[in-house]
């Protein structure tokens, strides 16, 4: 992707905020330690940097207990497999639970019905109108016990449905921080890159078109060292919002990695998916930017964009290369801007001449 050197330098600066803390709160210089600090200096899990900045509001300090806590919640790799194994553990409870019901139900019938049959007999046997009455009386009783077993059953299969819906709403939101970037609330790398590859699969058995836009955040770093991460931070949910709000129900806007964007656009023909690029760069340098903590005024800011589209014989990664090599093409020839493939501006002539 472009802007190697940027992105190495804006690295080492938070590599830097990372050991920093540590050594300003004395913690032991673990990987742990360091990826919890990391995160914490790029901002990108603000959950996280939330939940310390309460901590350390709170006692001044963070004990390895808290730091463990922490990184459980936030960093582990298997914290979200944790989750879903205990949900799924409930489920199973819940399945288990309403199987019991329904075997004490089935018994509950059985004897109701081994009952009725053999009040029936006696029925044909009794020959006074007192056995009847008690017969009846008899009836009357199996049957309100068999209704106050149905309600249960009932009641029981009603908060089981309601327990297991809650269940599935809760893998569902597993599923989708799972998949989603924490900073901008768009698609993360690991989504996109499923999409993508699933996208250019359904465009070539439909033989319709596929779009992709890659999009960068021109002058990034020297405005992050400026202005201070969370000011960047802010940078990048504006990107995102504009992308959100100049897509369409179809396409999959992701965050690529740091400042870089990535758009799938299915059954979306190059000219078209160019004007949704225009759309959005113009959607970010009309807003103007304003730091929460002072009101100062910060001016606006700009992107790049590239745009390719599928061709016969491409793989994910020459799809990505071309669009790529168009985004660096709009950095190359003033930023700000949008190139598509087709644009003289993209071509290999056209780089060895800037």
């Amino acid at each position: 992707m472009t802007g190697h050197a940027d992105e190495h330098e804006r690295t080492l600066a938070f590599a830097e905020i990372a050991l920093g803390q540590i050594k300003a709160l004395r913690q032991p210089a673990t990987p742990r330690n360091y990826e919890i600090w990391y995160t914490y200096a790029t901002g990108y899990n603000p959950s996280l940097n939330q939940r310390i900045n309460d901590m350390l509001a709170a006692q001044d300090a963070l004990s390895d207990a808290d730091l463990e806590q922490i990184y459980a919640e936030f960093l582990s790799p298997t914290r979200l497999t944790d989750r879903i194994d205990s949900v799924g553990d409930r489920v199973m409870g819940e399945i288990e639970q309403v199987m019991a019901m329904i075997d004490a139900a089935a018994g509950t019938a059985n004897s109701y019905s081994e009952s009725l049959a053999g009040m029936t007999e006696q029925l044909g046997q009794s020959k006074d109108r007192e056995g009847l009455r008690a017969i009846v009386e008899g009836l009357v009783q199996s049957a309100k016990d068999m209704e106050a077993s149905n309600q249960k059953l009932e009641a029981r299969l009603s908060a089981s449905k309601q327990e297991i819906t809650e269940l599935q709403n809760n893998l569902e939101a597993v599923r989708t921080e799972s998949l989603t970037d924490p900073l901008t609330q768009l698609s993360n790398r690991k989504f996109f890159d499923g999409t993508l590859a699933r996208a250019m699969e359904e465009a070539r058995e439909k033989n319709e078109p596929l779009s992709l836009i890659l999009t960068d955040v021109d002058h990034f770093k020297k405005f992050n060292d400026n202005y201070g991460h969370l000011t960047g931070d802010q940078v990048l949910r504006l990107v995102a919002m504009s992308m959100r709000q100049n897509i369409k129900g179809q396409d999959t806007a992701a965050r690529y990695g740091g400042e870089e964007f990535a758009i799938v656009l299915p059954n979306t023909v190059l000219r078209s998916a160019a004007t949704v690029a225009d759309h959005i760069r113009k959607a970010v340098m009309t807003k103007e930017l304003m730091k929460r903590s002072t009101g100062e005024r910060l001016g606006r800011i700009t992107v790049s964009v590239g745009v390719a589209t599928l061709r016969n014989g491409d793989t994910v990664q020459s799809l990505i290369e071309r669009t790529d090599s168009c985004l660096y093409a709009a950095k190359r020839h003033g930023r700000n801007r949008v190139i598509c493939e087709t644009d003289p501006e993209a071509t290999p002539e056209a780089a060895k001449v800037a």
